[in-house]
């Protein structure tokens, strides 16, 4: 079982939208969210200059997907070593997405190429996995050579790091569903279980069979669904470009996980056409979405 996490966000303009310290307890690394209009704000402060690895964030205005570029940077003879680095992708007008940073380094200045060189590969090889963030990186960053000692002390920095990354709001490392082969009860009421769609579209003779998750982010609509190939005319939209973005086989089988901020957009999604998702989604022995929140609560 997970125990609690002792973490401490220091507000370093006094504002909640400004700059963030974050330390975690018992924990040599430091953790920094800088927005992109704060860096000269950063001029003075020596760990900055030091050794890490750092993310830009941002959001692409075609189709309003979350940005990612992962980066290192290692100590240049100016003595100038992260922050250096952040002013470069600055003044790169092929980066100007990114509308602030994160950086990870240590409080020591304990990283070295072998330690930031493992670490940039295996953050941008796990954001590449979960598939939430466009990452931006256009070569695969070499892991380095690293001993088994070395690479033990470097993974339980990267779960340090994954923890404080989803504190600063960015879901970069968190999937969309978790694992759900360990789920055991289907018809028990509570976040993550598996919700049943089936519906027949008469007018092309087509059967939508969907399988979905309600979860803190909202509800999944899960990869292996059979969705609509189509399209009610008077469909919105929003909902019409996230069906022309969807990914599908020749069969229309979802080839991934989507997530939608409520269960009727996810309902929507799969059967092409506006639902109400929660009575449209259900669990195997038939209870709706709205009798399960009913009930909970209830003894």
């Amino acid at each position: 079982m997970s125990r609690g996490k002792s973490i401490n966000l220091f507000l370093m303009d006094g504002v909640a939208d400004g700059r963030i310290k974050c330390t975690l307890a018992n924990w040599t690394g430091v953790a920094y969210k800088i927005p992109r209009t704060d860096l000269d704000k950063c001029k003075e402060r020596e760990d900055l200059k030091w050794s890490g690895v750092y993310f830009l964030f941002g959001k692409s205005d075609e189709t309003g997907k979350e940005i990612v570029y992962i980066g290192q940077a290692g100590v240049r003879k100016n003595g100038e070593g992260i922050l250096n680095r952040l002013y470069e992708h600055r003044r790169n007008r092929e980066k100007d997405y990114w509308t602030e940073a994160v950086v990870f380094t240590t409080s020591n200045n304990s990283f070295g190429p072998t330690e930031i060189s493992y670490l940039e590969n295996r953050f941008c090889n796990l954001a590449l996995e979960v598939d939430r963030y466009s990452v931006k990186n256009g070569n695969d960053p070499s892991p380095g050579h690293i001993t088994e000692e070395k690479e033990s002390e470097l993974e339980e920095f990267i779960e340090n790091a994954k923890l404080i990354m989803g504190t600063l709001e960015h879901k970069v490392f968190v999937p969309v569903v978790e694992d759900s082969s360990d789920d055991t009860n289907e018809n028990a009421a509570g976040d993550g279980q598996k919700l049943y769609l089936t519906r027949t579209i008469k007018q092309i003779n087509f059967t939508v069979k969907a399988i979905g998750k309600q979860t803190s982010d909202g509800f999944v609509v899960l990869k292996g669904s059979i969705i609509s190939p189509m399209d009610a005319e008077y469909l919105s939209k929003g909902y019409l470009e996230r069906r022309k973005q969807r990914k599908v086989d020749e069969n229309n089988v979802l080839l991934e996980d989507v997530l939608f901020s409520s269960p009727s957009g996810a309902s929507s999604f799969v059967i092409g056409n506006s639902s109400n998702g929660w009575i449209e989604w259900k669990t195997l022995d038939g209870r709706t979405l709205r009798d399960l929140e009913n009930s909970e609560g209830i003894s």
